[in-house]
């Protein structure tokens, strides 16, 4: 039978569960406390939340919410460090691994993730941490959308830019 505590850290990952795009987890064995604080401010600037819970108990939540845990299996053992990525799936997750890249023991180090309801392996995580972020996708989607105008506009243009250019070049003469 399940203690109290159990079933309330159930529930409240539960809770934490339901509002987020995409779940990491790494292996934080050997990170100091100081360095968990400056890594969970850092992650909650990004719009995310780290957690640290048992992995029976963060198993149990993920199968409630629908989320196929037997793909995580070998990666829910030891200690881990879970990742919520709560508004944008992957500034926290970009924030991590340049934290750990930072970090002299390369720690935390990730081990797999959700996105959506699909589980990711280590090599797909870091594929998505290497994506520039949402507002210079943004960026490049508003360049590439408007190029097309700014050459109309240069094109409808011409004839009477060089009209002008014509006739300067002929009273300088």
């Amino acid at each position: 039978m399940p203690n109290i505590q159990n079933i309330a850290a159930v529930a409240d990952l539960e809770t934490k569960l339901s509002s987020v795009q995409a779940i990491f987890l790494a292996d934080y064995a050997g990170l100091k406390v100081s360095e968990q604080v400056a890594l969970r401010d850092l992650i909650r600037a990004q719009g995310g939340t780290l957690t640290v819970a048992k992995n029976s108990l963060l198993k149990i939540a993920l199968t409630n919410k629908g989320y196929d845990v037997s793909a995580l299996a070998k990666d829910l053992t030891g200690p881990n460090l879970t990742l919520l990525a709560n508004t944008d799936a992957i500034a926290p997750l970009k924030a991590l691994v340049k934290f750990s890249q930072a970090n002299d023991k390369n720690l935390p180090r990730v081990k797999a993730g959700i996105l959506g309801k699909d589980v990711l392996s280590i090599t797909e995580v870091m594929q998505l941490a290497s994506l520039p972020s949402k507002l210079e996708l943004l960026a490049k989607l508003l360049g590439t959308l408007s190029n097309p105008m700014r050459q109309l506009v240069s094109v409808l243009t011409a004839p009477t830019r060089n009209f002008v250019y014509a006739l300067s070049a002929i009273s300088k003469k």
